[in-house]
């Protein structure tokens, strides 16, 4: 499992306070699989460029199309550009991909048959295995996973990185979260204030 995939399995955590917006989510996994592929080998962080390694093809196969995916041409692409061209509907993507290898299951939610149906991790080795590493307050999950909204007692800490690279990852993570939900607030007051003329005096 990468850092991606663990992220997705608790971010579908059925105990969690609020759903992670499907944005958020795909942004964060967009991070997750720069920092793994960083930690592969196959791409470096000089400022805020990404630069790619030799070619590689990891075993992990949505990984293995991230890593496809990098620029390899001068200046090489902006963090920030990555994570808003590789995140696009990347939740999704992910969620599938979980779905077809039985680590997430549907179920129906409420006491009726026909009740809403929801996606919670599967109980698998590696569902466990991410919420093991959840408990344990990895660094780089927990950091990316209170970028989303999600988190426990250590949410709130300021993690540690041996990397800078990561810091860095993490660090444009946190701001495209953020401007993603400024483009939000924006179009709520858009329609709001739209919804007001149309309503009259």
């Amino acid at each position: 499992m990468t850092t991606a995939k663990d992220l997705f399995i608790i971010s579908m955590d059925p105990g969690s306070e609020r759903p992670v917006g499907q944005g958020d989510l795909s942004l964060a996994l967009a991070g997750a699989e720069l920092i793994d592929l960083v930690g592969a080998g196959a791409a470096t962080i000089d400022e805020d460029r990404i630069v790619p390694g030799a070619p590689s093809a990891p075993d992990d196969g949505l990984l293995a199309a991230a890593g496809a995916e990098l620029v390899r041409r001068e200046p090489y692409e902006l963090v920030e550009d990555w994570l808003w061209r590789r995140g696009r509907d990347l939740s999704a993507t992910y969620r599938s991909a979980l779905e077809r290898a039985g680590e997430l299951t549907r179920r129906r939610s409420g006491l009726l048959p026909f009740g809403p149906e929801t996606v919670e991790p599967a109980d698998t080795p590696a569902s466990r295995r991410a919420a093991a590493r959840r408990e344990e307050g990895e660094p780089v999950l927990a950091a990316l996973a209170s970028a989303v909204g999600v988190g426990g007692e250590w949410a709130d800490e300021e993690p540690g990185f041996a990397d800078e690279a990561v810091t860095t990852v993490v660090a444009v993570v946190n701001e495209a979260v953020m401007e993603l939900e400024a483009v939000r607030q924006r179009r709520t007051i858009e329609n709001t204030a739209f919804a007001n003329v149309w309503r009259g005096p």
